[in-house]
């Protein structure tokens, strides 16, 4: 879909497209096609597409694999989206709020893919959640401003690394990722985004107890990254338990949270978990 159908899509249907629900459409073809052969996909595939817009990628997906499911959350979007694809039969469109509805939705997305352009109001926090359990889609990939994806990537003593690198990386390994120019989106934003590929991680690093305990872990130690993670931690754990798991991982005591890697972390939830306290 070129610039200048969106545009005369949106005239036609009077929609503003709004910075609260983080709306800049994707319409370069030739970053479409990229994330495309990123994803890797099969005609057997079934895809989940949040935030489709006016369905640009919508219509290569449906082209291309068995099924189609997207997630969006404007009505004013959801009606173009039914008109143009109404003959498209392996396609269900979804009006809901894209956050609420996996938080609350029984189905199993753990054979499925990710495909899309996600709003930048929610990415983060839908990124999180489809990796905190066990029925998150195989691969996902995704576009995300240039600064979450550089976060999403980041390892131990990187800048950008924290709370959001380890949530998802528990589950996920990142595959690389690539930039894409802001003017390649429309309305055009103030930075660049980047297209990011993550596929899942089997077996998982953790079980879904020890998982919770990680998650605590992770929030309190990040929860200001520039004092000691003992400091942060006794909050919930006593000195002595945090102390003697420290040496266990050859850690010196005043590390921050920003200098341990996923993997000790890991080992951290692990030896924390026996002594935790219910959340």
């Amino acid at each position: 879909m070129k610039l200048t159908e969106m545009r005369q899509i949106l005239s036609a249907g009077q929609v503003q497209l709004t910075k609260a629900l983080g709306q800049n459409f994707l319409h370069d073809g030739n970053q479409v096609r990229r994330m495309l052969a990123a994803a890797e996909l099969r005609a057997s595939d079934r895809v989940l597409e949040i935030g489709p817009g006016l369905g640009p990628l919508t219509e290569l997906l449906a082209e291309q694999v068995s099924h189609v499911t997207a997630i969006e959350t404007d009505r004013r979007l959801i009606q173009i989206l039914a008109e143009r694809f109404a003959t498209t039969r392996n396609l269900t469109l979804i009006h809901a709020d894209a956050l609420a509805y996996l938080r609350t939705d029984p189905t199993d997305w753990s054979s499925w893919k990710l495909v899309a352009n996600l709003p930048y109001s929610v990415a983060s926090p839908l990124l999180v959640e489809l990796a905190r359990t066990d029925r998150g889609p195989e691969r996902m990939v995704f576009t995300v401003q240039l600064e979450v994806a550089r976060r999403l990537a980041a390892t131990a003593d990187d800048a950008d690394y924290g709370q959001l690198s380890l949530l998802v990386q528990l589950r996920y390994l990142s595959r690389g990722w690539f930039r894409i120019p802001a003017t390649c989106f429309f309305p055009v934003p103030r930075i660049d985004s980047a297209c990011l590929t993550l596929t899942r991680r089997e077996p998982p690093l953790l079980g879904p107890d020890v998982t919770t305990t990680f998650t605590r872990v992770v929030k309190r130690a990040f929860a200001q990254r520039r004092k000691m993670l003992v400091k942060l931690l006794k909050e919930e754990w006593p000195v002595a338990t945090l102390s003697a798991a420290l040496d266990r991982l050859q850690l010196r005591s005043g590390v921050r949270a920003e200098q341990v890697t996923l993997e000790q972390f890991v080992q951290l939830a692990q030896l924390l978990h026996p002594v935790a306290a219910p959340p």
